[in-house]
């Protein structure tokens, strides 16, 4: 079983990382580390929350109930908290910077609890449909910008 929780985190940190890499790539506030290390947490979070209790779930006490939810419902807030440290509103420009990088953050810690529930293939796709919306968005913006430019 340590085997399968190994490569769970093993799995987040690397899908995390990924994104990271883009992230660092287009120097962005939060890059490989940032992603990487909040993708590994979440998926220990989870299989802490779903596995690291098992002493307490044998009781055969009637009126104990554990819901495993919990503490990944508290890594989602938690991940809110972080995310919100990196978005900054420029007054003088009326501009909101780093809302990108922000759910960035917060997908990452949603790939990584999807890891620590082994849920894999579900990680790969929303990693990879992470990377296909931020890439695609860069392109579609270098296309509007040079349109605009002629």
């Amino acid at each position: 079983m340590t085997l399968e929780f190994i490569l769970r985190i093993f799995a987040a940190a690397v899908l995390g990382g990924l994104i990271g890499l883009e992230r660092e790539y287009r120097a962005k506030e939060a890059g490989f580390r940032t992603h990487f290390l909040v993708a590994l947490g979440s998926a220990l979070f989870m299989i802490i929350s779903a596995h690291g209790f098992g002493d307490v779930m044998a009781t055969d006490n009637p009126n104990i109930r554990l819901d495993v939810s919990r503490i990944a419902a508290q890594v989602v807030s938690g991940i809110g908290f972080i995310g919100a440290g990196t978005i900054i509103f420029h007054k003088s420009e009326n501009v909101v910077r780093g809302l990108t990088t922000a759910a960035g953050v917060w997908v990452v810690a949603a790939i990584g609890l999807a890891c620590g529930a082994g849920l894999y293939v579900l990680a790969i796709a929303s990693t990879f449909l992470v990377l296909l919306g931020l890439e695609a968005f860069n392109y579609f913006l270098r296309k509007f910008d040079q349109r605009r430019e002629q």
